[in-house]
């Protein structure tokens, strides 16, 4: 029986994908061997010697405490584009909003309540509508900063609204280049963006690298009346950076979905409560991946979509019932797989299949045996120097 342990509201349609015979979920489950969850954060304390795994049923991980679960051997997941379409819509949202007066419009036509006749209401709305005239967005040029899931998808977007679209990537992978539209002119230099685009969208997540990426030089290299869209995190702009900007006009409008509060009632900001992710759709997309990664872990070892530990998938090309599969995870250094085999041809132990991949400074291994190993041989295995976690599958 494999205990998943539960935070947040998950989607029924997640929960369901765990079969009731061989699961046990729930928010009160003990001894758990897995955790999902979306936006709780999680204490390194909730990391016990049991927890095999933790899958975040979003993008963003910055919730979790990722190196301890490194060391601890505990992988984690994330959902990578299960929320994408959602983002992507409220960027349609958030350059609508920036470029037309659409929420001065809404606040004024709200406060002619005291009006009730029809035809004096249409000729004050005629006589007031110059004051929140805005700009299209057809033909203006969107700077995407961040080509993965959601960034490609708000590319060919912009592309079909006939925006010219920019693109700045530079850890893009080759499937995320496979489908990125071929209309998108990518940049090498973030500064050139910055000086060529009306619009700039982030779409990158929060790391060493990217933390107040978007600072006062950043700002010097826009055109006047930029807009920026903040969909990915927060942290990624400077605070007093972006103040400087917006007071100086260099910035015309923010449009974020991580409210601060020394913007909140300013004109030139639009703060959103952190909705980039909050459709029904989404959050079952984002639940069905989270539970379907952590069945194919627990029950097969297999890896993906993981933040902290190299992807891998082994098949099994016999029965599961008639052979058992080993996984480990290691330091990754030298002569470790060599130590693993040793002990196995010791004890006398045909390996079937195996496959061994690093990321970093972890390794996981993934071995398929004929026969069961003996308590001896885990207990040797366990024993090496730098072997993290085995498990017996």
């Amino acid at each position: 029986m494999h205990r998943i342990q539960t935070f947040n509201t998950i989607s029924e349609k997640g929960l369901k994908r765990f079969p009731g015979d061989h699961y046990e979920v729930g928010a009160d489950v003990d001894g758990a061997v897995a955790i999902l969850l979306r936006s709780h954060k999680l204490d390194p304390g909730a990391l016990n010697s049991q927890l095999k795994a933790i899958a975040r049923a979003g993008a963003g991980v910055n919730n979790i405490p990722i190196s301890e679960c490194t060391e601890q051997g505990v992988i984690v997941f994330n959902t990578p584009g299960g929320n994408a379409n959602a983002v992507k819509e409220l960027v349609l949202c958030g350059l609508l909003l920036a470029s037309r007066e659409i929420i001065p419009g809404i606040g004024f036509a709200n406060t002619l309540t005291s009006i009730d006749d029809y035809n004096e209401l249409s000729k004050v709305m005629e006589q007031e509508k110059n004051r929140f005239k805005g700009n299209e967005i057809a033909g203006k040029t969107l700077g995407v900063i961040g080509l993965g899931a959601i960034g490609s998808m708000v590319a060919e977007m912009a592309i079909n609204l006939n925006m010219n679209v920019l693109g700045y990537d530079p850890a893009l992978s080759v499937e995320a280049a496979w489908r990125l539209p071929s209309q998108v002119k990518r940049i090498e230099n973030l500064n050139s963006l910055m000086t060529s685009s009306d619009f700039i969208t982030l779409h990158i997540p929060v790391l060493d690298s990217t933390r107040n990426l978007i600072d006062a030089n950043m700002f010097a290299s826009m055109r006047k009346g930029t807009c920026l869209l903040n969909f990915a995190r927060d942290e990624i702009v400077d605070t007093q950076a972006l103040k400087d900007a917006l007071d100086a006009g260099t910035l015309a409008k923010y449009v974020s979905d991580f409210p601060r509060p020394q913007f909140l009632g300013r004109k030139d900001v639009i703060s959103m409560p952190h909705i980039g992710a909050s459709t029904r759709e989404a959050e079952e997309n984002c639940a069905i991946m989270a539970a379907d990664q952590l069945r194919d872990f627990l029950e097969n070892g297999n890896i993906k979509n993981s933040v902290n530990f190299p992807n891998l998938s082994l098949d099994r090309d016999v029965n599961a019932d008639e052979c058992t599969r080993l996984t480990i995870s290691n330091k990754n250094v030298p002569k470790m797989l060599g130590q693993i085999l040793s002990v196995l041809a010791d004890q006398n132990i045909n390996v079937i299949d195996m496959l061994n991949k690093s990321r970093g400074d972890i390794a996981y291994n993934l071995i398929d045996l004929e026969s069961p190993p003996s308590g001896d041989a885990l207990a040797a295995i366990i024993n090496i120097k730098n072997v993290i976690k085995v498990t017996v599958l």
